[in-house]
């Protein structure tokens, strides 16, 4: 038996799905090479138009797009109000004319219609009507659609008993959450500023002024008592835009109660993430009480510039994001510890593009400079190595499963074990790779490439989604014990 035998492959994947699809603001002549919005003109036409025609309109519309889409009507109304100031001052739309004018003003976005890649597993919080043997999780997804753009979804599966994994239904009309605020933190306030170098007396005096948690209205009062001789300050124009910067980094999303899980969208809401959520590779964690939540980390990418992000979660219906900071966080794939070891809070990060590590977090809410966990050194991944999701704790150690990048830009996946006290510390790796691309599994929008953010352990067994080449998910799967008995004990810490 060869290495990559140790995972077997289930029959079940998850392939793009270009039913999936959202609503997104459209203004015409936007998307031209010269962009020149006829939006003016668009407006002019609708308002012509008798209320007759209007009413047909808009009833054909939302006879056409309502079930594939979760209450329409208000998505148009918002649509409208976002493109109302076009409207003459001496025109009073109807009702009717307003939804239509949102109707104009909208379109389509399939999520999915490119790519669907990048899977993280997790238990669902929701475990009742199951038999033995069983477990529900929840399937994260990189969902990547016309242009580049990504976004996370999510999928439902039921594992076991045995081998058995079945991947619920995803059809049905998708929510994009809406963005609303959230009471923002000064410490990470200050640690933005550490990492941007602006550690200056505008700064200082604004954070002096305000109280641990803050809200918008608590900040503009403190940008507005800065003292004159402040304001005059050639540099001070520069640290408050880093500083309004910084504060909207952080939001919260916030689903209705009655979208399931499978149908919800975490779409861009900041300019820094305005190409694309990408790889969240999502944790279960227990709290000191036993109460369960969710953590995951993601990359934030504006086309230009990549920032790590972290999303945290009690139910998966209302998800807080915040910036990670810190030296660890400036690369992407950080992969947080579902635990503290030793009364820190840790988590892998690849800050140098090319060598796993282990950070942790500091007292001043920054990720500290990494220890070197294992850098390039087989075939199958001199180009670089990283993590594929979060440590999995086992009676033997953090099993951490890693990929790595080889000729070709061929990705690979493969495994360490580090000591669960000392999490520093290699104590055995697999000798090769435990998943590689099939033959099956070459060709794609990426290809040439398996790679996953995140198993879990059911039932004495590694479950293992992965993207198959960004064309689909697969699933495998390997009895523990044989995986941790494969793997090759260090004697000394490398």
């Amino acid at each position: 038996m060869t290495i990559r035998d140790l995972a077997t492959r289930l029959d079940q994947t998850l392939a793009p799905d270009p039913r999936r699809v959202i609503i997104k603001l459209f203004v015409p002549g936007e998307d031209a090479a010269l962009a020149r919005s006829r939006a003016a003109a668009l407006i002019d036409r609708i308002t012509l138009l008798g209320h007759d025609e209007t009413a047909a309109l808009l009833e054909e519309t939302l006879r056409g797009f309502g079930d594939r889409h979760h209450d329409l009507a208000t998505t148009f109304l918002h649509h409208y109000d976002l493109v109302r100031y076009r409207v003459p001052s001496h025109v009073d739309l109807r009702p009717a004319a307003r939804l239509l004018v949102g109707a104009y003003f909208s379109h389509e976005y399939a999520v999915e219609g490119a790519a669907l890649c990048n899977p993280s597993m997790v238990a669902h919080p929701d475990q009742s009507g199951l038999s033995p043997g069983q477990l529900r999780a929840v399937i994260s997804t990189r969902q990547i659609g016309e242009g580049h753009l990504s976004s996370i979804g999510f999928a439902t599966a039921v594992l076991g008993p045995g081998d058995e994994l079945v991947v619920a239904d995803r059809s049905g009309p998708l929510t994009a959450g809406p963005r609303h605020a959230v009471p923002h933190r000064r410490d990470l306030l200050a640690a933005a500023l550490t990492d941007e170098d602006r550690d200056d007396e505008v700064s200082a005096t604004v954070l002096g002024s305000l109280p641990e948690l803050f809200d918008d209205e608590d900040f503009e009062q403190a940008i507005a008592r800065l003292p004159t001789d402040l304001l005059t300050r050639t540099t001070t124009h520069t640290t408050v835009e880093e500083l309004r910067r910084a504060t909207t980094a952080d939001y919260a999303v916030t689903f209705p109660a009655d979208v399931p899980i499978e149908r919800r969208v975490l779409w861009p809401a900041t300019s820094a993430e305005s190409n694309g959520m990408e790889d969240a590779r999502f944790v279960r964690i227990i709290g000191e009480d036993g109460t369960p939540s969710y953590r995951a980390t993601y990359t934030a990418y504006d086309g230009r510039h990549i920032r790590s992000r972290m999303l945290a979660s009690d139910d998966l219906r209302t998800f807080e994001i915040t910036p990670l900071r810190g030296p660890a966080a400036t690369n992407k794939g950080m992969a947080l510890f579902p635990r503290p070891v030793g009364g820190r809070l840790l988590a892998l990060c690849r800050s140098d593009g090319e060598t796993l590590g282990l950070t942790s977090l500091g007292e001043d809410s920054r990720w500290q400079r990494p220890v070197q966990l294992h850098t390039p050194r087989s075939g199958w991944e001199l180009i670089q190595v990283g993590n594929c999701g979060s440590p999995l704790e086992t009676g033997s150690g953090w099993l951490v499963l890693t990929h790595g990048v080889g000729p070709m830009r061929r990705y690979a996946i493969g495994a360490l074990l580090l000591d669960l006290d000392e999490p520093q510390r290699v104590v055995a790796e697999l000798p090769g790779t435990l998943l590689t691309p099939g033959d099956t599994e070459r060709e794609g929008y990426v290809p040439n490439v398996v790679y996953s953010c995140g198993g879990l352990l059911h039932a004495g067994a590694l479950w293992l989604p992965y993207g198959a080449s960004d064309a689909r998910i697969g699933f495998a799967r390997v009895t523990l014990d044989v995986l941790l008995g494969a793997m090759r004990p260090l004697t000394e810490n490398r």
